[in-house]
């Protein structure tokens, strides 16, 4: 085993960070985000997973940061990389009391 691979292998066993970005998730179940706050770096990708029985359409309207992932069915999941620091405010279009903050540092 090469030296890099060696690193990279002890660093995710002891739970290290390597500098690579790793994905996260965002569950939605109960007509709420599992998250109502996260923060990432730069260059991150969420992950919107629909757990729930009922379809979900995740947006953000944040100027500068804007989306929209259509309609999430259930069972299906949609990634977002959020290249631009600042705060991103996300929210279901289908039941506006889902919302959650996203805080992008550089």
């Amino acid at each position: 085993m090469n030296s890099l691979k060696f690193i990279a292998v002890v660093a995710f066993v002891a739970g290290i960070s390597t500098g690579f970005a790793a994905d996260r998730s965002i569950h939605q179940k109960g007509k709420v985000f599992s998250e109502t706050e996260v923060s990432l770096k730069k260059g991150e990708t969420l992950i919107f997973v629909n757990d729930d029985n009922i379809a979900h359409n995740v947006l953000s309207t944040t100027p500068g940061q804007k989306f929209n992932l259509g309609l999430i069915q259930p069972g299906h999941s949609t990634p977002v990389t959020f290249n631009t620091p600042g705060n991103v405010g996300i929210l279901c279009a289908i039941h506006p009391t889902m919302k959650m903050m996203v805080k992008v540092a550089e």
